[in-house]
């Protein structure tokens, strides 16, 4: 006999990496701000795909939350490759996904798009996301403001969204801010999870990097700011999973 459902919705974060060890000791690692920002409704178990945990099958979720990482999804690991048809397979059973930076790549791959480094470097910092056109019907953002201020690090890309997606947010910087593919798969280059607090303390950590790289790590430091349109994805994906379990 089968375990009987749980009354809560179920919903897994993938976890794909680990944050950088000083942030982890002082603001705990991804899957806590993830756990912070989605709805105490749900029934969150993390699994942490990168060290070898097995997810089940998807539809033994009633939604998915994939998180960011320090990996590259362009090097193919076994692990991300498995995670990746794992999440093809979750959007042809039209299970809830939400990828995030890293999951947003993933999710893309996954699904026929192409993943690399963006040829202009890394884009990190409070930046502003625009919406496309196609966001004003999208469940998740036909809410939100126009434009909006984000949480974002990162060095890969998406460089071509695949087939049948479609572009919902784009920055000044970055084409790919935000897609849907079908009725209930998204991926988000910003990171909707960070706090303010959690973006200085990466800037702190990337500073010599930054100089290197002929950014300006002070000058990114004194821009960041809250972002809360961008952090209310995370409630809006949790009510999309509710309402679709209620």
């Amino acid at each position: 006999m089968s375990e009987p459902r749980s009354p809560q919705p179920r919903v897994v974060i993938l976890k794909t990496g680990t944050t950088y060890p000083t942030i982890r000791e002082q603001a705990g690692d991804f899957e806590d701000w993830f756990v912070r920002g989605l709805s105490s409704a749900l029934s969150l178990t993390v699994v942490n795909v990168e060290q070898g945990e097995n997810p089940g099958q998807p539809s033994d979720w009633d939604g998915i939350v994939v998180t960011g990482s320090p990996a590259m999804v362009s090097e193919r690991a076994a692990w991300s490759e498995a995670t990746a048809a794992w999440l093809a397979l979750a959007v042809d059973e039209s299970v809830p996904v939400f990828g995030v930076c890293y999951g947003h790549q993933l999710l893309a791959h996954a699904l026929g798009g192409q993943v690399g480094y963006h040829p202009d470097g890394r884009e990190t910092g409070t930046r502003t996301v625009t919406l496309r056109p196609d966001a004003k019907a999208d469940p998740l953002f036909r809410e939100l403001p126009a434009s909006f201020p984000a949480q974002l690090t990162h060095k890969q890309s998406v460089l071509r969204l695949p087939e049948g997606a479609v572009l919902l947010g784009h920055s000044d910087f970055e084409p790919h801010q935000a897609f849907r593919f079908g009725d209930c798969a998204w991926g988000v280059q910003f990171h909707p999870e960070f706090s303010d607090a959690v973006m200085t303390a990466y800037l702190r950590v990337q500073a010599p990097e930054l100089t290197d790289e002929n950014l300006d790590p002070e000058a990114l430091l004194a821009a960041v700011e809250p972002a809360p349109a961008a952090s209310s994805l995370l409630q809006r994906f949790s009510e999309l999973v509710l309402n679709r379990r209620g």
